[in-house]
């Protein structure tokens, strides 16, 4: 049993085979893309954190290798312990070095090592060495202002030399890409870069800006551009900057994967995680799958949780179901639900824990994080989980002689009446009341409370071999 998402393999020779979000189709998109425009330029893959990214990357790298394309892929931060981004570039491209582009590249390095030099030190040490000695602090205050010029000559004529230096470094590029790409552009992928050290990030954006922007390289930049943008604020010590016109100077263009069907990837982190190996066992009830499935659905389709979170989300809900024994009411759609919880909204999980809320106020924080789902088809199942929800953080909030009551039977009539509303459809007293009954008809569950689900969504307790 797995009880983490690994990597997904990929396939030499069909790259694709092992998505299950249909994304190839993207792919055929961005190569074309480059195909048009084969002479370079920077092409931004903009998705939030955990979408999927990187695996789409790879996948895509490999099939543009298929294609006969040279690649190269450079994750920017775990690589950012590197102050300088010009070494780590130069080394990503000295990969694809063979005996007859090896001196095409030695002449590249050799310029880049010229851009690379910082003066600083030197000057530093020059003035020291000329002005600061046992001759006595009169004759230094005097040679400050020689030694001022002297930096100022150097300054101005080290800029005339970067300034050839950075001609020089670019031609020399250009010769080596040529010589390398076989007619094709050198496809240059850069992951990671949000997730890097601000002042790393923007420093790999000034150079591949100002060093590498030569004819047949593509740069495919893999980025959270609010993240980034971040970053970019950051390194500038302002709110102020606009992030988004500062990345137009480094980006031609801006592409998002589209979101993959709401129903897909959960599907598969069902059967990825073998859930049916649990629920298919004896002492399972017949109905336990089908609510596991329609609460993942339910929480899941509409609720833009990102990949990364979702693989999460099963994976700590299939470690944990474990601790169920086989005489115990397991009751997926609220085990399903507060491990969601736990994952997504912690806060919320954490107040349910610490009894501080009130039933009111519960419904208004689970209403917070369910609002977008709520429609005409929905809003029974919601109803459904807010209701349970309620239940068992009122069993667990107080014991059975002072707990809140629900429900009740009035005296005159005979009926029973509901005690509390839903926030998700007004005028719905029956249907709450229809929920509580279920409740509490059968197999216990109306006796469960927070903490029989907590504790095992804690690890807590133990598990079964």
């Amino acid at each position: 049993m797995n009880i983490r998402h690994h990597e997904i393999e990929i396939d030499p020779q069909n790259p694709f085979s092992n998505c299950k979000l249909g994304r190839q189709k993207y792919s055929v998109v961005l190569t074309n893309i480059i195909n048009s425009y084969p002479f370079g330029f920077v092409l931004a893959l903009n998705n939030k954190w955990g979408a999927g990214k990187t695996t789409f990357i790879k996948m895509w790298e490999q099939d543009l290798k298929n294609n006969y394309f040279q690649t190269l892929y450079f994750n920017a931060w775990e690589n950012d312990f590197e102050n300088n981004p010009l070494i780590a570039l130069m080394g990503e491209l000295k990969t694809i070095t063979n005996e007859d582009t090896e001196n095409k590249f030695k002449k590249t390095l050799k310029n880049a090592a010229i851009l690379s030099k910082n003066i600083a030190p030197i000057i530093v040490k020059a003035i020291a060495d000329k002005y600061i000695n046992t001759e006595g602090i009169k004759e230094a205050i005097i040679g400050v202002s020689k030694g001022l010029a002297d930096v100022f000559e150097n300054e101005v004529n080290e800029y005339e030399i970067k300034k050839k230096s950075i001609s020089d470094f670019k031609k020399s590029l250009s010769e080596f890409i040529a010589n390398t790409n076989k007619g094709k552009p050198l496809i240059f992928i850069i992951d990671e870069l949000d997730r890097c050290r601000p002042n790393y990030a923007v420093s790999v954006l000034e150079q591949i800006k100002h060093f590498f922007s030569v004819p047949n390289i593509v740069f495919i930049l893999s980025i959270d551009k609010e993240q980034l943008g971040n970053a970019i604020r950051g390194v500038y010590g302002s709110e102020h900057i606009d992030a988004n016109e500062y990345l137009r100077r480094f980006i031609d263009i801006e592409y998002s994967i589209p979101e993959p069907e709401a129903n897909v990837f959960y599907k598969y982190l069902y059967d990825y995680f073998q859930f049916d190996t649990f629920f298919n066992s004896p002492n399972m009830l017949k109905s336990d799958r089908t609510d596991f499935s329609e609460t993942c659905k339910l929480l899941f389709t509409n609720a833009n949780v990102p990949l990364r979170q979702q693989e999460k989300i099963f994976a700590h809900s299939r470690l944990a179901i474990r601790s169920f024994t086989s005489n115990m009411s397991v009751t997926p759609h609220i085990f399903m639900l507060l491990t969601f919880l736990k994952i997504r909204d912690n806060e919320f999980y954490e107040e349910l824990k610490s009894k501080k809320l009130t039933i009111i106020e519960l419904q208004k924080k689970f209403l917070n994080i369910i609002k977008n789902n709520i429609n005409k088809e929905t809003e029974l199942q919601l109803m459904w989980l807010e209701i349970s929800l309620i239940n068992v953080y009122n069993n667990f909030k107080q014991d059975s002689y002072n707990r809140q009551k629900l429900f009740e039977r009035e005296t005159l009539t005979g009926e029973y009446k509901a005690l509390i509303s839903s926030l998700i459809k007004e005028n719905s007293e029956d249907h709450v009341l229809h929920f509580l009954m279920k409740i509490n008809r059968g197999y216990g569950e109306g006796d469960l409370n927070l903490s029989h689900f907590t504790n095992r969504i804690d690890l807590l307790e133990d598990m079964k071999t």
